[in-house]
């Protein structure tokens, strides 16, 4: 019999709001998403060609071909992303831009405080890579289908 003081304990916030983290994964995940589409349609919008004049002028390597690599990964990524598809995948895609984003990039030009977003999209990327999609997503049925 347990004794009342292990009864009457309080509830753990786990316990108190009983939702699955997936959720929170999903919930990240969306947000994630968007923000690569939205840089993904901005790429190309701005064009190719300017984009890779840009990386060209950041010393990035092969910028006619890292350019339209990357603007393709944001929003064709970013996309599957929004969806749940190969998120583990493309986890570590974005792990790798956001690596070189902020080493190459953003420290260099802006410092520490000025990275926040390529260092909180390095995170992201790393959180899809470790943990997988979250809840509601194509990949629950599909890769990550546990039998």
């Amino acid at each position: 019999m347990l004794s009342r003081a292990a009864e009457e304990r309080p509830k753990t916030m786990k316990e108190l709001i009983a939702i699955n983290a997936g959720w929170g994964i999903t919930i990240v995940r969306i947000a994630a998403s968007l923000v690569f589409i939205a840089h993904g349609y901005r790429n190309f919008a701005g064009g190719l060609a300017n984009m890779s004049a840009a990386f060209a002028k950041l010393a990035l390597p092969l910028p006619g071909v890292t350019a339209p690599f990357i603007a393709v990964l944001n929003l064709v990524g970013g996309s599957l992303l929004l969806v749940g598809v190969a998120t583990r995948w493309l986890g570590l895609l974005f792990a790798i831009e956001m690596s070189v984003a902020t080493v190459w990039v953003g420290f260099p030009a802006r410092g520490w405080n000025g990275s926040e977003l390529e260092r909180m999209l390095l995170a992201t990327g790393l959180l899809f890579l470790i943990a997988g999609p979250g809840a509601l997503a194509i990949d629950q049925v599909w890769l990550e289908k546990t039998e």
